[in-house]
């Protein structure tokens, strides 16, 4: 796996974080540097680590799959991008959602929602494994996109409200469609 497609997986992967950031963003009153840096280190933290069990898992069934681990990247990419399309058309739309009164930024919130956002990266993990990517510079590669792009999106969501996050999780969806088609693709025509 090369390391554009590793840095495209990335980005792909982080939009639902950078989406749960803007909307933390927009639950709060007041946006610190802090705050921002908080969810970064959760989100990509979490995002970051994901992977390596999906690898682990990958790893010991990956000379099992050898044959069709393209098919098995096309199913777990391509359904998971489908999966964030589906839930991102499927979201409310609701615009005058009034804003949490809870703690936007505490640990325990923080914590469950970057759990929650990476099961995806887990997944993921499976198909490094699969395609021989270095767990070491994939999964620090998506911890760190993740982080940067969660720690925009907390302001991004502040700025300018939830609306931007159904469209990220739209384009991450598309774009891991489109990295699980180019498996088979490649498979059979060389690239």
């Amino acid at each position: 796996m090369a390391f554009v497609e590793i840095v495209v997986l990335a980005v792909a992967l982080a939009m639902d974080a950078m989406a749960v950031a803007g909307v933390r963003g927009l639950a709060a009153e007041k946006v610190r540097a802090r705050d921002a840096l908080l969810v970064a280190t959760f989100f990509g933290g979490a995002q970051g680590a994901m992977p390596v069990l999906g690898w682990l898992a990958g790893a010991t069934l990956s000379s099992r799959v050898g044959g069709w681990g393209h098919w098995l990247t096309f199913v777990v990419l391509t359904g998971l991008g489908i999966k964030m399309i589906h839930e991102a058309v499927s979201a409310s739309d609701d615009p005058e959602r009034p804003r949490e009164p809870s703690r936007p930024f505490g640990p325990k919130v923080l914590a469950v929602l970057a759990v929650a956002t990476s099961i995806d990266a887990l997944a993921a993990g499976l198909t490094l494994a699969v395609r021989g990517a270095n767990v070491v510079v994939a999964c620090a590669t998506i911890g760190v996109v993740t982080g940067a792009l969660s720690f925009a999106g907390v302001y991004v969501g502040h700025r300018f409200g939830a609306r931007v996050g159904k469209r990220l999780d739209v384009l991450g969806g598309v774009v891991l469609v489109g990295l699980g088609v180019k498996a088979p693709l490649e498979h059979f025509f060389g690239a």
